[in-house]
């Protein structure tokens, strides 16, 4: 009789360390993503999209080498300005919507103001580079540079539309 209880707590002892071990030995899941790598990527994905911009703009503009030369310098600048302001944007409505419910309501208030001051930075930036592009293209190439911009942005988003999202 002892030896059967003695066997039956060896056997329980075994079979919960065994079930202990398997268990630990298990995965939670795949690893948490790689910030840096996934940087990289985000980067190399911007770089590539900015790339087929440009070929697209300069296809839709029939650019000639002449107006190549004085265009993207000025069309670079006018970009980066706007992206700055973007990304300013986009990080102040990030943090108002993170906490928007502990906001009161006059910081709620201060923070429609300051999209809707930013959004007047890209305006002021959008008129000022108006007047520089008309100085280096011809008027209907810079009513062909907005078209081309729209069309670029609807096809960009088709695109990712049609592909499934990446899982990292």
């Amino acid at each position: 009789m002892k030896t059967k209880h003695l066997f039956n707590a060896v056997t329980s002892l075994a079979t919960l360390l065994l079930l202990s071990t398997i268990t630990l030995a298990q995965k939670d899941g795949p690893p948490p993503p790689n910030k840096e790598k996934r940087g990289e990527r985000q980067m190399e994905r911007r770089e590539n999209i900015e790339t087929m911009k440009i070929g697209f703009i300069t296809k839709k503009l029939d650019l000639t080498p002449e107006e190549a030369e004085k265009f993207w310098p000025v069309y670079n600048q006018y970009n980066t300005k706007l992206q700055d302001i973007r990304k300013k944007r986009r990080e102040d409505f990030r943090d108002a919507k993170q906490k928007f419910d502990e906001l009161s309501d006059k910081e709620v208030e201060m923070a429609i103001d300051n999209d809707m001051i930013c959004r007047q930075k890209e305006l002021d930036i959008q008129k000022e580079y108006h007047a520089k592009f008309k100085t280096v293209l011809s008027v209907k190439k810079v009513a062909r540079l907005y078209e081309a911009e729209e069309q670029f942005k609807m096809e960009l988003l088709n695109k990712l539309k049609d592909k499934p999202p990446v899982r990292e």
